[in-house]
């Protein structure tokens, strides 16, 4: 069996207790609870009320936000823990989502919005994704327009990780003329919001606990204070500039899954038998599993690294992109040669192996394609 853990320096035990706490919690509250969500196609808001209440949701937050002022390593435990037990990334979402606040917002916005997300008061979406242009921010199109000190908001966005279930929205909107200096991000509350409307909650491949939405604003107005900073057009730059970490982010869950699948497949195997011995016996099945438990290996060790290099300051754009995108492909990979060893099994929702082949799927296209991460690499090549 492969170790769930390869020790490194940033392991310290304080955050070993931590993940202890956080796996029981998450083993014990949610999950029971996990077929009943993927059933309905989310998770609700106030399991994350308690998750937060217990310090889990934004650790890393300074004291006076409500968090424990701990370094990122312990939010990207907490992602760690959750993707070992299949629970979707509705968190990473909304911790994204805060991390803009707590870098760009004005004091009385932090005040305001941090320590009701720390909490889980508010939870967090990110309105980015426009119908017609994707992710592509230069061409958004949904606009804010100024009205004395308000904005009147209108557009549409699609594919909304906590659409249906945030009432709290970082919304990318064109505040100026086109092209990227145009984009600014708004703060919207959104209970009760006239003009808002959450439409239809998307039917997906995987990830079926966590809630994917269709989101329109219709002569949305809020106040200009909802403006993130002070100054107009600085949407494009704030979002930009946390991709280190949400990269991170998608490639810490990957590790965990690439491993939970090699675990999972190693049981199976040797108890399953086929022709007179296991499964495991047969040299195909050792020969995929020493593969795949490299890949585990490597993969976990790239991730380490690129946390001890996030805590130092020293992780740069390029690494945090190749580990996006080649942590993420491994995970499909590992996934598919696992379930081939369940055989017909593995095809059944009921075993785990197939949901975490589906809910693999998406990791190489949201926050960046494998395609978009390659291509950003290459241009730091060329330069």
């Amino acid at each position: 069996m492969l170790p769930q853990l390869y020790r490194h320096a940033w392991m310290d035990e304080e955050i070993e207790a931590f993940r202890a706490q956080a796996r029981r919690y998450i083993e014990r509250e949610m999950v029971p609870h996990l077929d009943g969500w993927r059933r309905q196609g989310f998770i609700p808001r106030e399991v994350w009320r308690a998750f937060g209440e217990l310090g889990f949701l934004m650790p890393e937050l300074a004291e006076e936000f409500g968090g424990a002022g701990a370094n990122l390593a312990y939010q990207l435990v907490v992602q760690d823990e959750l993707a070992r037990a299949e629970v979707p990334a509705n968190s990473a979402v909304h911790t994204i989502a805060a991390h803009y606040i707590v870098d760009y917002g004005t004091e009385e916005q932090k005040q305001r919005w941090l320590p009701k997300l720390a909490s889980g008061e508010l939870l967090a979406g990110i309105a980015l994704t426009e119908p017609g242009c994707g992710s592509d921010l230069k061409a958004l199109r949904t606009k804010a327009s100024k009205d004395g000190d308000h904005y009147v908001i209108d557009g549409a966005k699609t594919f909304i990780s906590n659409g249906y279930t945030a009432n709290l929205l970082v919304v990318a909107v064109r505040t100026g003329g086109p092209g990227a200096s145009g984009v600014s991000l708004l703060v919207l509350e959104t209970e009760d919001l006239p003009g808002f409307r959450v439409g239809r909650r998307l039917e997906k491949l995987g990830q079926h606990a966590s809630d994917t939405a269709e989101l329109f604003f219709d002569g949305v107005r809020v106040s200009a204070d909802r403006l993130l900073g002070e100054q107009e057009g600085q949407g494009f730059r704030q979002l930009m500039s946390q991709l280190p970490f949400e990269r991170l982010m998608l490639a810490v869950p990957a590790a965990a899954v690439i491993e939970l699948a090699v675990a999972l497949t190693v049981e199976y195997t040797q108890g399953r038998k086929a022709f007179g011995q296991s499964v495991f016996d047969f040299q195909n099945t050792r020969f995929k599993l020493a593969e795949c438990a490299t890949l585990a290996h490597v993969v976990r060790s790239f991730v380490n690294d690129c946390i001890q290099r996030l805590l130092d300051g020293t992780l740069d754009d390029e690494a945090a992109y190749m580990a996006k995108w080649w942590c993420t492909e491994q995970q499909g990979k590992v996934t598919d040669e696992c379930l081939q060893l369940f055989g017909g099994y593995g095809y059944m929702a009921e075993y785990p192996i197939a949901r975490l082949y589906a809910d693999a799927r998406i990791q190489r296209i949201y926050g960046g394609t494998t395609e978009i991460m390659k291509d950003l690499i290459a241009r730091r090549l060329g330069a």
